[in-house]
C-alpha cells in the first residue's frame, strides 16, 4: 500500500513538473500574441507576458473588420483582397529574430476562404529587396523534396519558409528551401497551423501535430536565419511584398497569432491548439 502511494506521489510530481515545463517554454519564449479583438481602423495590440513588450499590427492598404466568431476570444479579423497587416522595420523589436542559431515558432488560427495559390499568413519576407527571414505560407503550387532540391506539384498544403541568404536559392530562379505538410489544410473551418525553426530543421504543423511528407516535412536546414539589417523587411500578415508589390494575399479569416523566438515542440502545440494561447497580463 505504502509503496503503491509512493509510486502515485513520484508520477503525480513528475506530471506536474512535465507540465509546469512545456507552460515555461511557452512564457518564456513568447514574444507577441493578437487575438483580433479590436475593431476596424484600430492599430491591433499584442498581448505577452510580464517583461515583453507589445507590438501593433497597422492596416495596410485600407481597414480590416472585425467579426464575432472565431476559436480566440471569440473574435477575428476578415483579411480581404488587398488587404493586409504590417508592423514597420523599424518597430519590429524582438519580431526581428535572426542569426546561425536563431530559433522561431508561427502559429496562426485561421478560417482559409480560397484556394488561390501562395497565401502569405504572417513572417518577415520581403522578396522584392531579397530581404527574406522567416514566414508561413499556404497552398503553393510547388513543393521541393530536399533529397534531390527538385520540386513537384503541390495544393492546399502549409508551409514554413526560412531563409539565411535574403535572396533566392542558389541556382533557382525562387526560393526554394520551404517545409511542406504531408496534408491538404482543410478550407472553410477554423484550424490551427504553425511552422517552427530549431536552427537544424523547418516543420509544419496542422491542429498540432507534425503533418509528416516524405522529403517535405520536416525539411532540414541548417544554415540559420537572415539578417535584414535596418533596412530589412516589414512584419506582415495576409500578404507579402513581391516585385514591388504587396501579394501572396491570404483570404479568410485570422483569430489568433503568436510568434515565439524558440521552436516549440509537438506537446507545447498540442496544447495550444486544444486550449488556445491564454495571456491574461498585456504591456
Amino acid at each position: 500500500m505504502i509503496r503503491s502511494w509512493c509510486f502515485t506521489m513520484v508520477f503525480f510530481v513528475v506530471f506536474l513538473q512535465k507540465t509546469y515545463s512545456q507552460s515555461s517554454q511557452i512564457e518564456k519564449s513568447l514574444v507577441a500574441f493578437w487575438d483580433f479583438s479590436e475593431e476596424k481602423g484600430e492599430p491591433r495590440k499584442s498581448k505577452s507576458f510580464v517583461g515583453h513588450k507589445s507590438y501593433y499590427l497597422l492596416e495596410g492598404n485600407g481597414g480590416i473588420s472585425k467579426i464575432n466568431e472565431g476559436p480566440i476570444s471569440g473574435t477575428s479579423a476578415v483579411i480581404e483582397n488587398e488587404r493586409w497587416f504590417f508592423i514597420p522595420r523599424d518597430s519590429l523589436g524582438d519580431l526581428n529574430i535572426f542569426g546561425k542559431n536563431a530559433q522561431v515558432t508561427v502559429m496562426a488560427w485561421v478560417k482559409i476562404e480560397s484556394s488561390k495559390n501562395w497565401q502569405a499568413v504572417a513572417g518577415v519576407w520581403d522578396e522584392t529587396r531579397s530581404k527574406r527571414q522567416y514566414c508561413m505560407f499556404l497552398n503553393a503550387r510547388l513543393k521541393t523534396h530536399f533529397n534531390e532540391s527538385v520540386r513537384y506539384p503541390a495544393s492546399g498544403l502549409l508551409h514554413g519558409h526560412i531563409s539565411a541568404t535574403g535572396g533566392k536559392t542558389v541556382g533557382q530562379v525562387a526560393w526554394i528551401t520551404y517545409s511542406s505538410s504531408g496534408e491538404q489544410v482543410p478550407l472553410n473551418e477554423w484550424v490551427s497551423i504553425a511552422v517552427t525553426y530549431d536552427g537544424k530543421e523547418i516543420k509544419s504543423f496542422i491542429n498540432g501535430k507534425l503533418s509528416a511528407g516524405e522529403f517535405t516535412n520536416p525539411f532540414p536546414y541548417d544554415e540559420g536565419i537572415f539578417d535584414g539589417g535596418e533596412d530589412g523587411a516589414d512584419f506582415t500578415v495576409g500578404a507579402n511584398s513581391v516585385t514591388g508589390k504587396m501579394t501572396n494575399q491570404f483570404i479568410g479569416k485570422v483569430s489568433g497569432l503568436a510568434v515565439f523566438n524558440a521552436a516549440l515542440d509537438e506537446k507545447d502545440l498540442e496544447v495550444l491548439n486544444r486550449e488556445g494561447l491564454k495571456v491574461t497580463r498585456i504591456e
